[in-house]
Order: C-alpha cells, then structure tokens, then sequence
C-alpha cells in the first residue's frame, strides 16, 4: 500500500512536477519554438555572407530576382513562417499562460480540459497562413521590380507611405477592439469553456485572428525596411508584446505617433535629396 501511494503524482519530485503543469508545457513551446525562428533566421543571414551551396540555400532569390521557383518560394515561405514564430509568439504568451492556469484549476478538480498545445496550435495557423499571404505577396512584388536588396520596398516614398498607414491604424476602433480582446482573453475563455480539443483549436484560431487585426499593420512594415532586418523584427516584436501585456491605449497611441513621424520623416527626406521616382 505504501508503494503504491508513493508512486502517487503527489509524491514525484517538484521538479518533474513543474514539467507536468499544462502552464509550464505552454510556455516551453512557446520558448522552443520563437527561439527555432530566431536561430533559423540567424542562420539564414549568416548563410547569406557565405559561398557556395550554403549562401544559395540561405537566400531567398524568389524574393528579390522574381523568378517563380517552388524552392524559391519554399525558401520565403520558410523565412516568414520563422518571422512569425520569432514575432508573433512571444506576445502571444500571456493568453496561453492564462488558458493553461485555468486548465490546471479544472484539472485539480478532476473536470476533463483540452492541452493549451492545442490552443496554441490554432494561433500558430493563423500565422502559417498569413506567412503564404505575405510570401505570394513578397513575390508578387519582386515580379514587379519593387524591391531592393533588402527584400524591402525599394521606393522610399511607399515605405514612408506604409509607416504613415501603420501609424494611423494605431487610432483607429478596429485597432482597439483587437487589443483589448488579447489583452483581456480570460473573459473569451470562461464564456466559451470547454474540453472538446476541436473547439479549443477554433478558439486559438479565434484568437490568432485577433492578434492579426491587432498586429498586421506592424508586421506589414517588414516588407517596408527588409524582411530580414532583424533590428526592426526585435523593435516591433517589442512593441507588440508590450501591447499585448496589458499597456494603456495611450501607449499604442504613442506608437502611432512615432510610425507616423517615422514615415514623414522618410518622405520628406527623400523628397528633399530628390531620390529618383521610377519612370
């Protein structure tokens, strides 16, 4: 009998315990995988100052040349799906941690939950799906002559024009009504509980979309400064994942402001030292 009750859940060690918490596996894989798109896309910048086989796998050619190739666009595909995940993950984490405590409380008394990996599998195909979005979108692009080395809008006057529209998206009520919503999800999780895993994964589904209504804009200007500029990736994932953590509407307003000066700043610059319009 005391084997028996010793061999209990309650009697594993705490640090094997810790592991089996539905909170501490949410945030793991959320770890896991935001830090496999960061090495990802570390390694495609390195790959890209190397020679040989290694720089052609690591540059997506689609992106730039325009040439329609399935490894092409599998290369861009791959690199968003990376940015994604380095981006968008991180700010997603405080709702998956709030799903995961109320599983761990229904789970302490004995009512049946779904995993937050589902969940968590239902936000992330949002994003799978917005990075072939932007992939044919980057490639469409490229078909017609718009971007630069940088994988970036070459014309300096519609990147400025996409930081003012980033910008005055911060104000507007669709902007607001998605923020508040991934700010505040444990309302959305009490109203529509269940334990059915495929109902879990329409509400992570649910959920990413609301994050994309909230994040779009922002993750629009990658295609503005160069989709592999990882000092603006780390700026705007900052921004979003502060957002999300629960700032006041005046901050979001703040960073509409400075998009917005961004984006002046940069069409009057390149109107003033007279950049070349195309044609």
């Amino acid at each position: 009998m005391s084997s028996a009750i010793g061999s209990g859940p309650s009697a594993r060690p705490p640090m094997l315990r810790a592991f089996a918490r539905p909170r501490f596996l949410a945030l793991a894989c959320i770890a896991v995988l935001a830090a496999s798109g960061w090495t990802y896309l570390g390694l495609l910048l390195a790959g890209q100052e190397s020679h040989g086989i290694w720089r052609a796998l690591c540059q997506p050619t689609y992106s730039v040349s325009g040439v329609p190739s399935v490894a092409g666009f599998a290369l861009t595909f791959a690199m968003w799906c990376a940015m994604t995940l380095a981006m968008m993950l991180p700010t997603a984490a405080p709702m998956i941690a709030t799903y995961a405590d109320l599983t761990e409380a229904a789970a302490a008394k004995n009512e049946p939950t779904a995993s937050p990996l589902v969940l968590t599998a239902g936000y992330i195909a949002v994003w799978l799906s917005t990075a072939i979005v932007l992939t044919a979108l980057q490639g469409l692009l490229a078909r017609l002559g718009a971007l630069d080395v940088r994988m970036g809008i070459a014309d300096p006057f519609i990147s400025g024009a996409m930081f003012l529209a980033a910008g005055a998206y911060q104000f507007t009520g669709a902007k607001r009504a998605c923020l508040t919503h991934c700010q505040h999800p444990f309302r959305f999780f009490f109203a529509n509980w269940t334990s059915d895993p495929r109902a879990i994964f329409r509400i992570g589904l649910s959920q990413g979309l609301y994050c994309l209504g909230c994040c779009w804009a922002m993750m629009m200007l990658m295609i503005a400064v160069g989709a592999m500029n990882v000092v603006w990736m780390a700026i705007l994932g900052a921004v979003m994942a502060v957002e999300k953590l629960g700032a006041s509407m005046r901050f979001s307003r703040v960073v509409g402001v400075v998009l917005v000066a961004i984006g002046t700043f940069v069409i009057v610059e390149t109107w003033i030292t007279g950049w070349p319009r195309p044609g």
